[in-house]
């Protein structure tokens, strides 16, 4: 059976309180509608449709990555309606599935439940114990579903029924466009119900199959700040007990946070409040101090980041030591047992194995060969203010504290800089540079004082 989604985004979202449409608020570092379209790509369908109305320019530019076919609701008339916009473009022999933008837990296990039917329509419903604000679920005494009751339309026994509808639904095209046609809007919200097929269908002699979610989560709609942070706050309990299984250790795990994908090796320690956004990859028996950000990020084995560290699109090999406090800037490499340590900065440079800068250094656009030692205050001066520049640093290099090395400049395998220098020029493998003025004393020198007013 030929498949077509149709993924509904193009509500307003007045509740969430914001310019940026609804469908687009992040949970997880991905929005919503990304988290559909993630799911529904999985199952292959033959085409995917995003309907979009408010703020949609913004939709269609968020979910550009996609295979997906956008379809205009300029007026939003209700769900049948937005379904109705897709329709001609779906061939009668497609089964359609509709999901919802806001809804962005929905499993690719449930909606493969769903994509197996072949003549029935197919409905997602769940039981809860405050149904208020859904359509209910109304069944015949042997237990088959009649029709689909909105809350507004709802009279009192209806209101007490507890399983409703989720809205996501799986339905033959020519079937669905058939019931589509015959949609009312005689109703308290003067809209085209999509739910009003239900009855159309059981009119029609076609079974309601209906399938059960394995969480309530995996259903919840998003229509404030509220519901956004309780569901960031579900996803993230699932994603740290799912590491806790493959050998994190996590100090406490409602306080640690994925924003991306994430793969790691076995032994791991991560402590409080740290933050992985993008695509990261731990190795064996890594350590991760509290308060850490790491983005986009190769960690090898046994490296140890200490608290307070931000690392951003660098690749760090075996045994490095970082921080506490330090900054890896994006296209840093740092070879094995490479020492970074408090208040260093280091942006696009390569630092070969062995190599310590351990206190309040910079060094950026740079190439640091191995054993070389940066003492404390030294920077890589490299933008002359309109151009950056490269720094060289051969092999076994010492390197004094508060030294400034302005680039473009190479200092050779072996040598050693005088603290306090700043040198503009190469140095010659072996040499030892240094800029400093002879140091002069001035006896019963008398310092400044204030001017009395």
């Amino acid at each position: 059976m030929k498949h077509s989604i149709i993924v509904l985004a193009a509500g307003q979202g007045t509740r969430m309180r914001s310019d940026l449409p609804k469908v687009l608020h992040p949970l997880a570092g991905k929005s919503l509608i990304e988290h559909v379209l993630d799911a529904a790509s999985q199952l292959l369908p033959e085409q995917l449709y995003l309907v979009y109305g408010h703020g949609g320019e913004q939709v269609k530019q968020a979910t550009s990555a996609y295979a997906v076919r956008y379809v205009e609701q300029s007026t939003q008339l209700g769900t049948g309606h937005a379904v109705m916009q897709a329709m001609p473009q779906i061939p009668d022999d497609h089964r359609v599935m509709v999901l919802y933008g806001d809804v962005p837990l929905i499993s690719l296990h449930t909606l493969q439940q769903m994509a197996q039917l072949s003549d029935a329509l197919g409905l997602l419903t769940v039981k809860l114990e405050n149904p208020s604000g859904y359509g209910r679920i109304v069944r015949t005494l042997d237990d088959q579903v009649l029709r689909i009751v909105e809350e507004k339309d709802a009279d009192i026994s209806i209101k007490k029924i507890k399983e409703v509808n989720t809205g996501i639904m799986s339905v033959p095209a020519a079937l669905l466009r058939q019931w589509l046609s015959a949609l009312k809007n005689d109703n308290a919200q003067g809209e085209y119900y999509l739910t009003d097929v239900i009855s159309l269908a059981v009119q029609a002699g076609i079974k309601v199959q209906t399938f059960t979610p394995t969480t309530l989560e995996e259903v919840q709609g998003v229509n404030d700040r509220i519901q956004l942070a309780e569901l960031e706050r579900y996803y993230q309990r699932q994603q740290a007990h799912e590491l806790m299984r493959n050998g994190v250790t996590l100090r406490d795990p409602a306080r640690f946070d994925v924003r991306g994908s994430l793969e790691t090796g076995r032994d791991l320690l991560i402590d409080i409040n740290v933050l992985l956004e993008g695509r990261v990859k731990l190795g064996n028996r890594v350590k991760i101090g509290a308060n850490c950000v790491i983005r986009n990020a190769q960690i090898a084995d046994d490296v140890e980041i200490l608290p307070n560290c931000v690392i951003e699109g660098a690749t760090i090999e075996s045994g490095c030591r970082i921080g506490p406090f330090a900054r890896i800037r994006p296209e840093t490499h740092l070879a094995a047992k490479v020492h970074v340590g408090n208040f260093v900065e280091i942006k696009q440079s390569t630092v070969a194995q062995g190599s310590k800068i351990n206190h309040l250094s910079y060094v950026g656009d740079s190439e640091v060969g191995s054993q070389v030692n940066i003492g404390a205050g030294t920077i890589t001066c490299n933008y002359d203010g309109a151009n950056k520049h490269k720094t060289l640093i051969g092999d076994q290099v010492f390197i004094g504290s508060n030294t400034q090395l302005v680039a473009p400049v190479e200092i050779g395998a072996g040598a050693t800089i005088g603290a306090g220098s700043t040198i503009t020029r190469n140095v010659a493998p072996g040499d030892l540079a240094l800029t400093r003025s002879p140091q002069k004393s001035i006896p019963n020198w008398q310092r400044p004082v204030k001017k009395p007013k």
